[in-house]
């Protein structure tokens, strides 16, 4: 309880504290980027996916943890907000729960993916709910786009997690990532490699499928204070951007996939599990990675 109250002071005392200049924007628009694998609780595919006994429960906790961040990021000067539902099958969060004036991408494919619909209009972005890498060795749910099928993801040789991947992506228009929530492994991750930006942690992980969590109302609190401090001063981020062209390395837990994309003149194969190739910006980089894991042959309609 007296965390919860020291919480909600500092979120007061942050939005009171909001600067002059950002008062004065006529505009403030924010991108959210909602995944599920870092909402407080979250430690197994039973609140991730509809087979799971606790996804639907999970399902409003996802919301809520979005809905902090919209609240917060309203009270320090947001004037509109675009959401994109980035988990499972894109169909997670409760949108008869959320802001009546919120827009919301939802379902796949999507070209730019996690980050369907950001522009060089957009002033921040906010990830909640992120994970830390595939290539990490801790982290709860650790793993880079599929689980099922990528061991390592890579841009100009630096191995990269989805909030970085994203980042790079918000980047090419321009655009800086001012906050992450997740369990501590992904927020420093995402940190480290991205650069300045608030961090909420709600989980700490302790293995793949373990962590000390928060109680979900308390994970939104820190949700709210991390944002609205990140709102208040987001002049002062900087937009997370790769030199293009960019050198993109896939490495894929089976051998037939990487045969078969081998086959594709712009495609190298470099070992038996990994391919190349050079893309000319992050646009490129996102369509080929929804290419490779949604494709099939037999896709209907």
């Amino acid at each position: 309880m007296i965390v919860q109250r020291l919480a909600c002071a500092l979120f007061l005392f942050l939005i009171s504290t909001v600067s002059i200049a950002q008062e004065e924007r006529t505009s403030l628009k924010i991108y959210i980027s909602a995944d599920m694998e870092g909402v407080a609780g979250v430690v197994t595919e039973a609140q991730l996916g509809p087979g799971g006994f606790e996804y639907e429960r999970f399902r409003e906790f996802m919301t809520a943890e979005v809905n902090a961040a919209i609240d917060a990021a309203r009270a320090a000067g947001a004037t509109e907000i675009l959401v994109s539902d980035s988990h499972g099958n894109g169909q997670n969060l409760l949108i008869d729960r959320m802001p009546i004036d919120v827009m919301i991408v939802r379902s796949w494919p999507r070209e730019l993916s996690m980050m369907e619909g950001i522009d060089e209009t957009f002033d921040g972005v906010i990830f909640i709910g992120y994970h830390a890498s595939t290539a990490n060795t801790r982290g709860v749910r650790a793993h880079t786009m599929s689980s099922a099928n990528i061991t390592d993801f890579r841009l100009n040789g630096k191995s990269m997690s989805e909030g970085s991947m994203n980042a790079a992506i918000a980047g090419q228009f321009g655009v800086p990532v001012i906050m992450v929530s997740g369990d501590d492994v992904a927020v420093a991750e995402t940190q480290v490699i991205v650069g300045d930006m608030e961090g909420a942690v709600v989980k700490w992980a302790r293995g793949f499928h373990s962590a000390i969590t928060m109680t979900p109302e308390a994970a939104q609190e820190v949700i709210r204070t991390r944002t609205a401090s990140a709102v208040s001063r987001i002049d002062e981020f900087e937009p997370y951007v790769l030199e293009t062209p960019i050198e993109v390395e896939l490495t894929l837990k089976h051998y037939q996939p990487v045969e078969l994309l081998a086959y594709l003149p712009y495609i190298e194969r470099v070992n038996s599990h990994t391919i190349r190739f050079t893309a000319r910006d992050m646009t490129e980089v996102s369509k080929f990675l929804t290419f490779v894991l949604s494709y099939r042959v037999d896709l209907q309609p």
